[in-house]
């Protein structure tokens, strides 16, 4: 499914920005600079609004700034005259099927438990990137954010359990326990320069493994009873994938099939459905077939092949083939994992997660009832559990494992980088309400717990950037200057105290 809508939106873009930049270098191509029947005005302003469109994109706080509007749009319409139409729109019921076999839900489902199944295909991409060749592939490098994530998950779930032992309100002390990634990472961009790259490699590493914290809590506590035949259709599913990838079927839109069985599955045996797209994210290969010097010795032999064909006068139907080994040279010149990641991405931070705050980030302000002593214990323990347990889970853990010599804090990060880390890893907005969503039945607590998570947003991104601001460029380290994200990623030298060894004819 991903790989079509890569080939289908993502790669004619980069196609068509490729020839814009060719059709301004001095020596242009001998091919026209436009397509056939394309009238030039219409060309130049549709390539001028495709290139502002691709750079804010590209742009990564763009992602947060979109998500944010989003939950500012659903608050002010839930809380206007025509707040009224905001309940009606998202309960409005919405049926899929074909012939007699029909399924009905509201709307708010299909974006909660289908949509979402898209965001958590990506994490699940993340997850396995992040494990095979990022910040988690290599113990050493794995030790510091495992125990950061660790203790901003417990000591936030700790704090909301301390001030609501009692149910339904105990039901939320897995809402404090999330991180939202794109949004934390949006607010880290916003402190420009100033931030190491090491630091914000650190971000996506914890916010990665809270990540798996939060779908092992979904699955397993925020699911009901089990279902056998649910689970047989599940199992069926993820056996089907795993026989596609065994007999050496690539990635296509014929993975829809498994994914739809898992998700089928899951809903019918009472496990979140979106847990199905974290197992196909898992099940992606991330090993590329031709692989980079594989694709460009094809490109030559092709290349040289369509010449060939073109000398000897072949008709055009006969130089289908040679292209078609070239465009799978080409999807496969890289990791699929990689390249579902990247097709999706922009799908998902500017599609399914805003559409999800939309529909869910709407509280009716007015309708909130804080007489309660219930009411406000949920309150208070989402937005202490955000904005103090986890900075102060994060430091802790931390400060441990430093302490107990299991690891060291990376080069260009101190502890006052430490801080700013766990303030704005008190973010939870998307995962945190997702799960506000599963923990509560009662819609008073549930309009409580999103309003929590979403004063904790906001008090979480200023006291980040405001730490940030004063503290971090302190910590810059001259030796950090033009290290790209990959290299602290990928090189263990930045995240320990080991010199790196000198290389031959060095002393």
């Amino acid at each position: 499914m991903w790989y079509c809508i890569l080939d289908l939106f993502v790669l004619p873009t980069a196609e068509c920005l490729t020839l814009t930049r060719m059709d301004n270098r001095p020596n242009r191509p001998t091919h026209p600079s436009i397509p056939p029947e394309a009238w030039a005005p219409a060309r130049r302003l549709a390539q001028t609004v495709r290139g502002s469109i691709d750079r804010f994109l590209h742009i990564e706080a763009a992602g947060g700034v979109v998500l944010l509007a989003a939950a500012a749009l659903a608050l002010i319409w839930a809380n206007s005259p025509w707040g009224e139409s905001y309940e009606r729109l998202w309960h409005t019921p919405v049926s899929l099927g074909i012939g007699s076999w029909r399924v009905e839900h509201s709307l708010h489902f299909w974006i909660n438990d289908l949509l979402m199944t898209v965001f958590f295909l990506v994490v699940g991409l993340e997850i396995k990137r992040e494990l095979v060749e990022g910040a988690l592939s290599d113990i050493k490098r794995a030790v510091l954010p495992i125990a950061a994530a660790v203790g901003g998950m417990l000591v936030p779930a700790l704090i909301y359990f301390s001030l609501n032992t009692e149910a339904p309100a105990s039901e939320g002390w897995g809402v404090p326990m999330a991180t939202d990634i794109a949004f934390a990472v949006g607010v880290l961009t916003l402190l420009g320069k100033m931030v190491p790259v090491t630091l914000r490699v650190l971000l996506l590493a914890v916010a990665i493994i809270d990540d798996i914290g939060a779908i092992l809590v979904i699955a397993v506590f925020y699911s009901s009873g089990i279902s056998l035949d649910g689970l047989l259709i599940a199992g069926g599913g993820i056996a089907l994938l795993f026989l596609m990838l065994k007999i050496g079927v690539r990635p296509s839109f014929v993975y829809v099939i498994p994914l739809f069985f898992m998700w089928a599955g899951m809903l019918r045996t009472g496990i979140h459905p979106t847990i199905a797209g974290v197992v196909a994210g898992l099940a992606a290969p991330v090993k590329p077939w031709f692989g980079k010097e594989g694709f460009v010795q094809t490109a030559r032999e092709v290349i040289d092949e369509f010449q060939d064909r073109i000398t000897r006068e072949h008709r055009d139907h006969e130089l289908f083939e040679p292209l078609s080994r070239l465009a799978t040279a080409r999807r496969e010149a890289l990791s699929p994992a990689l390249r579902a990641e990247v097709a999706l991405h922009p799908w998902v931070a500017f599609g399914v997660m805003p559409l999800f705050a939309l529909a869910n980030a709407g509280v009716h302000i007015g309708g909130i009832d804080l007489t309660a002593p219930s009411h406000t214990s949920v309150l208070a323990g989402v937005i202490l559990g955000l904005t103090i347990g986890k900075p102060l889970g994060i430091m802790l853990l931390s400060w441990l494992a430093v302490r107990l010599g299991l690891c060291s804090l990376p080069d260009g990060v101190g502890w006052s980088g430490i801080m700013v880390l766990g303030c704005i890893a008190g973010i939870g907005f998307t995962m945190a309400i997702f799960i506000a969503e599963l923990a509560f039945a009662d819609p008073a607590i549930l309009g409580i717990a999103k309003l929590g998570v979403l004063l904790a947003t906001a008090a979480a991104t200023g006291l980040g950037l405001m730490l940030g601001r004063v503290t971090l460029p302190r910590e810059r380290l001259d030796e950090l200057e033009g290290v790209s994200a990959s290299d602290a990623e990928a090189l263990t030298e930045y995240w320990t105290d080991e010199q790196p060894a000198p290389s031959d004819g060095v002393a």
